[in-house]
């Protein structure tokens, strides 16, 4: 007798996993879709990635500047901190005609991208543990407000590097 309560104790976990795994794969495709109305841009996840990521080689190994390209082919996202394991600050920065003030987000738009380039948003870089030199790549970690924490190696290039022109 054992050994047949033994078969139906079992068959009962077997059929109570398949039905746990049934409901629970049920709600990630739930989770997925969105529950639907709204901002379906707002409601989507943000699908990120970076592109065209450099730091010119600061002088001496000063206060350095941060470049890239974040996109986003989901839904909104912000990027909401910036850090590294090499240096003791990183922090974000918007560029006008005349000024320069830290920022402390910047908005990710949904299918479209969030640039930091010469002139505009950037990255200011402070603190390096030991100097850079060229090729060496810092590695920085994007925390977006949705999405996470992204991390990133950045090379250092030339004081003239422009992405796409070399």
């Amino acid at each position: 007798m054992k050994g047949i309560g033994g078969a139906r104790g079992f068959r009962r976990t077997a059929l109570a996993g398949t039905v746990l795994a049934t409901a629970l794969g049920s709600g990630a495709i739930l989770v997925a879709c969105g529950a639907g109305g709204g901002d379906e841009a707002a409601d989507r996840p943000a699908v990120l990635s970076v592109a065209d990521s450099y730091i010119p080689l600061p002088p001496a190994g000063g206060m350095a500047a941060g470049y890239l390209t974040v996109r986003n082919d989901g839904g909104e996202d912000q990027l909401v901190k910036v850090s590294s394991p090499a240096a003791r600050s990183v922090t974000m920065h918007r560029s006008t005609a005349s000024t320069m003030e830290q920022v402390e987000r910047l908005d990710v738009p949904a299918h479209g991208a969030l640039q930091l380039a010469r002139g505009g948003n950037h990255l200011m870089i402070m603190g390096w543990q030991r100097a850079p030199a060229l090729g060496d790549e810092l590695e920085l970690d994007l925390t977006f407000a949705r999405t996470g924490t992204v991390s990133v190696k950045v090379p250092v290039k030339e004081l003239t590097y422009r992405p796409g022109q070399q």
